[in-house]
């Protein structure tokens, strides 16, 4: 199981945080020290679309030019934004036998693990 984020990430602290509590093991990785995997982000967005990946509510993406933005209209053009801009991607992303959970919710992480 791999739990992918950024560690000051105040979401991304809940989700480890509840893994903990439940003793659950988890490989943590870094968009930050360890970059955005190319191939993990086309997946996920060939699975789910990108729009899901991209987080809009963020200080990262409001702070962005609006011209920027604009540019995000696609699977490409998302995938270079979030290379770019790690905190740009919604966060935490937790892979569990090739199934995905994106953001933390309590409940959803316990239907997830039941």
């Amino acid at each position: 199981m791999k739990l992918y984020g950024i560690p000051n990430c105040s979401t991304v602290k809940k989700a480890r945080n509840w893994l903990d509590a439940h003793e659950l093991d988890y490989e943590f990785h870094d968009f930050k020290k360890q970059g955005v995997p190319e191939s993990l982000m086309k997946a996920l967005m060939k699975a789910h679309g990108w729009e899901p990946l991209v987080n809009r509510k963020g200080p990262t993406w409001r702070n962005l030019p609006d011209e920027r933005k604009a540019q995000v209209k696609d699977a490409a053009s998302a995938l270079t934004v979030m290379q770019e801009n790690s905190s740009v991607i919604k966060r935490p992303i937790l892979e569990r036998d090739n199934q995905y959970l994106f953001g933390f919710k309590e409940s959803e992480y316990e239907e997830f693990f039941s």
